[in-house]
């Protein structure tokens, strides 16, 4: 009687955690322990001969997709440099280990004297295009390679060719010329939610191909690295080194990202992967197969992220999308009527939320082309025409300085931050219009803010103001927040300031 009663609650149980378990019900299967029927999920099903809940049959379909990528390079034996940032936020493919006869970073001859090595690494890849032979990978997984050898899940192995890579993004795609391939579809990468169950296949620390899952942890995440494009997909699903490269899969066994980095101190596991997304990889590929890299524009806008601070100052709704802080003259955003304060919600159709999404956005598009730009200007919405055109050469920045011959009178504001008129000899980028601050105190609002020392303000509240005595007034006029168009260099951004 106990017997029975405790076999028929372990059947309870199980039956339970499948009806848990199971994603959106497609099709019905017979359950061989109670002779009664229970759903099949398209990744989790119950396997009819061993009665157990297995994402076996879809592995079946899409793990001959993920190939193992093994990589001969050159390189010289000496001490890599670190930061902290390095040091947190690591990639799978990243630092290597010293050689016997590396150097130290203090040797000013390290460079002519280190030895030339051989250096083998692993990483992982993804057949996106079964007759085309097309792999997908990480740039830092292939960076400088001098020979790319790809192994398949049968044991077949071939030498891929590089067709392109983007190191903004991260993204590579090679080319092996192999019959009988798999690949993987890729999905709608902008439908994917926060919760949505994921697996992830690649070759974990080199020893061989490996899947683990879980679920989206979330979405449009970022480094926050100025020379990065990156809109992360974040999962909990054990991604280790090695995994470079690798396919993250939803349920359907599409690719919703391809792994890119984790977050850890250690180089192991915390849980915290990132995949790049699939509509990403998608329009970058277009662009390595017809050119073998990618040929981004510009619109000609500095722009930043908008505090509440800047938003209760700038009386906005709420703080999504991308304050335009400068536009560049003669810029296709100057040409298609932007100005500085304006607010970019949304980039050919796409809703732009702060300035990393747009980034992203102009940066997807190829240069030469057309593209449909919405923005908010006092309250009211606007749409226009903006070409991309190619970004021109980097320029360098002029240094502010201020007259030896005269001491310009100077005004307080802010608990701390002294301002004074721009003396006309000064080698100021932009001309001597607007006023300097020529000290500031590290306790005050000011500070707090972001101003510093050498900052030149060229408008309050949008109003321009030419000197000391144009400032004075326009500060006078609010009470509450207030926002500044401040220059540093040949930077301009808003600073709210109370």
């Amino acid at each position: 009687m106990k017997k029975s009663f405790l076999q028929n609650a372990a059947i309870a149980s199980l039956v339970g955690t499948t009806l848990l378990l199971s994603p959106t019900a497609n099709a019905q299967i017979r359950w061989p322990l109670t002779n009664s029927s229970t759903t099949q999920g398209q990744a989790l099903s119950v396997d009819p001969a061993r009665g157990v809940l297995t994402i076996a049959p879809l592995l079946e379909k899409t793990t001959p997709a993920v190939v193992n990528i093994a990589v001969s390079s050159t390189v010289k034996s000496r001490r890599p440099s670190f930061s902290s940032q390095d040091e947190f936020f690591e990639r799978f493919f990243g630092g290597r280990g010293l050689g016997p006869n590396s150097k130290n970073d203090n040797d000013n001859d390290e460079e002519d004297n280190a030895d030339e090595r051989t250096q083998r690494s692993a990483g992982s890849g993804v057949i996106i295009n079964a007759s085309k032979g097309y792999i997908l990978t990480n740039h830092h997984v292939i960076e400088n390679a001098d020979k790319i050898i790809i192994t398949l899940q049968d044991k077949r192995t071939a030498e891929a060719t590089l067709i392109g890579s983007d190191p903004g993004t991260d993204v590579a795609l090679l080319k092996i010329d192999l019959r009988g391939l798999t690949d993987i579809p890729l999905a709608n990468s902008d439908q994917v939610k926060v919760g949505d169950y994921v697996i992830a296949i690649g070759n974990s620390f080199g020893i061989g191909q490996s899947v683990t899952s879980g679920i989206v942890s979330a979405l449009g995440r970022s480094t926050f690295s100025r020379d990065k494009y990156q809109d992360y997909i974040q999962t909990d699903a054990a991604i280790n080194q090695g995994n470079s490269g690798g396919a993250l899969l939803n349920s359907k066994g599409e690719l919703v990202g391809m792994n890119t980095a984790i977050l850890s101190r250690s180089g192991g596991s915390n849980g915290i992967g990132f995949a790049v997304p699939a509509n990403m990889i998608d329009n970058i590929m277009d662009q390595l197969i017809a050119h073998g890299e990618v040929r981004r524009g510009r619109i000609g806008v500095t722009i930043q992220n908008i505090t509440p601070e800047l938003m209760l100052a700038m009386n906005l709704r709420d703080t999504n999308g991308a304050l335009i802080a400068q536009v560049s003259p003669d810029s296709p955003a100057e040409k298609a009527g932007l100005k500085s304060g304006d607010v970019i919600v949304a980039f050919n159709k796409v809703e732009i939320l702060d300035s990393s999404d747009i980034r992203n956005a102009v940066g997807l598009v190829e240069r030469g082309q057309k593209a449909t730009i919405a923005y908010i200007r006092n309250g009211k919405r606007y749409t226009s025409k903006i070409n991309v055109e190619k970004a021109p050469d980097s320029e360098v920045q002029a240094k502010t300085s201020s007259s030896k011959n005269e001491k310009p009178a100077s005004f307080e504001a802010f608990d701390g931050a002294v301002f004074s008129d721009i003396p006309e000899d000064s080698e100021v980028s932009g001309g001597t219009n607007g006023v300097m601050i020529t000290s500031i105190k590290r306790s005050s609002d000011a500070y707090e803010a972001g101003l510093r020392k050498g900052h030149i303000i060229r408008a309050v509240n949008n109003v321009a103001v030419d000197n000391l005595d144009d400032f004075k007034t326009e500060i006078a006029k609010k009470k509450g927040p207030l926002f500044l168009t401040v220059q540093q260099g040949r930077s301009q951004t808003f600073i709210a300031v109370k």
